[in-house]
């Protein structure tokens, strides 16, 4: 009868003990360690990657200027509507003539013509580089007669529409240059406030600027070309600062690391019960069994 009864309590016991462990493990299971720090860190691997997307599904509105105007000096401004945060490039003619930021809705391009009816579009482009829908088509006229004794027109051109490097990197930046009559002066204003760049080139042809970001952002550069004979040609064009600022690595290099400790309840609001149970069934079995004992000495 001893032996039997000392079955019965280490069942018993045995069941409580996996029951708590349960508890015990499934609570520790629900802490987390400290919260993960800020990366990248210092000997760190990182790793970049682009997730596909459909292109913009809806494009621009050129509001100005309006269809039909004529112009008789340079450079003139395109502005109109814009969705998101895209990239706006204007074609005259189906020719690339400059590109602006889409910021708050709407976009502004300084540009120059070509002489006679100029067909200006809009298109937008997201960071894919995936082309949205074209806006409306705005006619306009310019009319040169002071230099069409010259020749052709002074245009400029870029194979990129904007172009970007980290802060204190230097940005080099291919430029084409043809028509007119050379020498040239070019002037670059960057968008940051620092003064132009002034620079001559003596014959067309593709010449290269450098310059160099102090800060991350995304600045509005406006390229002018001047020849011998006072024609000019403009080009607006995105430059792009893409590293973090000082400000915010100072944030990141001051944060402290705060560590969340949550308890789930459940799992313990589960258990209890279960022990409890447990613990009954195992009391009754023993005593079930003691009975039977008894009555077998009885019967004897």
């Amino acid at each position: 009868m001893l032996m039997v009864a000392f079955r019965s309590k280490f069942r018993v016991l045995t069941g409580l003990f996996l029951a708590v462990a349960m508890v015990v493990l499934t609570s520790l299971a629900s802490v987390p360690a400290a919260a993960a720090p800020q990366n990248p860190q210092a000997g760190s691997v990182g790793i970049q990657g682009t997730i596909p997307s459909p292109p913009p599904s809806r494009g621009a509105t050129i509001t100005l200027p309006s269809n039909g105007q004529s112009f008789s000096t340079l450079p003139i401004t395109v502005r109109g509507l814009c969705p998101g945060d895209v990239l706006v490039k204007l074609y005259k003619n189906n020719v690339f003539g400059g590109s602006a930021p889409c910021q708050n809705g709407s976009f502004s391009i300084i540009t120059d013509l070509f002489s006679g009816r100029n067909d200006l579009v809009a298109r937008v482009y997201d960071q894919l580089d995936q082309a949205g829908p074209d806006s409306n088509t705005v006619t306009v006229t310019y009319n040169d007669a002071q230099f069409a004794q010259f020749g052709p027109h002074v245009a400029l051109t870029s194979d990129f529409a904007r172009k970007g490097a980290d802060p204190g990197q230097t940005i080099e930046w291919p430029i084409g240059l043809s028509g007119g009559t050379g020498p040239y002066a070019i002037s670059v204003d960057w968008g940051d406030g620092k003064a132009p760049d002034l620079l001559s080139q003596q014959f067309p042809g593709v010449f290269t600027l450098k310059h160099v970001y102090d800060s991350s952002g995304t600045y509005n550069i406006l390229i002018k070309a001047t020849d011998k004979n006072g024609e000019t040609a403009y080009l607006q064009l995105v430059g792009i600062a893409n590293g973090k600022s000082t400000t915010q690595n100072a944030n990141l290099s001051n944060s402290k690391t705060i560590v969340i400790v949550k308890v789930l309840w459940w799992p313990a609001a589960v258990a209890i019960p279960l022990i409890i149970t447990t613990f009954w069934l195992g009391r009754r079995h023993e005593l079930y069994v003691l009975r039977k004992q008894i009555e077998k000495r009885q019967a004897k």
